[in-house]
């Protein structure tokens, strides 16, 4: 294979990564050029070892090493709480504010009608079976405030309620350090609804 073509396949392979555009890709690719052989070695394993080592946690689909990931083999975080979640990234953004020490749910996706993904394709039987076996009191749904996120929860809300479990949705409204003029009418509308005594 020609090196013309090397660094081209190269250069597709890394267009693909969300984010990365053709300039990204071209700055990678030569910085992978110029590194010696051990680097650019080292990042190979470390994918091919993530890929051969990271699964799916066996009960809440978060990205695991062992059968259940350190989240959910953790006893001391509350096992009456479960925080239901898009994608195992979500996990991670929640984990980083440090404010919540329960459990989590990833559904794997959401209700999107136009995708053809409808609750079957998700992990919502996983859910309720964890909901009959489990201590849960609370369910937190925290998927995005967006059309097929609110589709979800709306859905997961009717399907939980009926077993006595309590189900809550993660408040939405304005940022931190927004202003109110530049605000849409939906996120005003949602933090108002959200307000809380001070």
């Amino acid at each position: 294979m020609s090196t013309d073509r090397s660094m081209q396949r190269l250069l597709d392979e890394l267009g693909r990564l969300p984010g990365i555009g053709p300039k990204s890709a071209q700055r990678i690719a030569y910085y992978l050029l110029e590194a010696d052989a051990e680097e650019s070695r080292r990042l190979a394993e470390a994918i091919l070892d993530m890929k051969a080592q990271v699964h799916f946690c066996s009960r809440c689909f978060n990205y695991a090493t062992a059968d259940e990931c350190s989240i959910c083999s953790d006893g001391t975080r509350d096992q009456e709480t479960v925080c239901v979640v898009s994608e195992p990234r979500d996990v991670s953004a929640i984990e980083r504010t440090g404010s919540y020490n329960g459990l989590y749910h990833v559904l794997g996706g959401v209700i999107s009608p136009m995708d053809k993904i409808g609750p079957d394709q998700l992990h919502i039987r996983e859910l309720l079976a964890r909901l009959g076996t489990e201590p849960i009191r609370e369910v937190i749904i925290a998927t995005n405030p967006n059309i097929e996120g609110e589709t979800t929860a709306s859905y997961l809300a009717r399907t939980i309620k009926p077993l006595g479990v309590t189900v809550t949705r993660l408040a939405s409204g304005l940022p931190v350090g927004g202003d109110l003029e530049y605000a849409d009418e939906l996120t005003l509308g949602r933090a108002i609804e959200a307000r809380r005594a001070l």
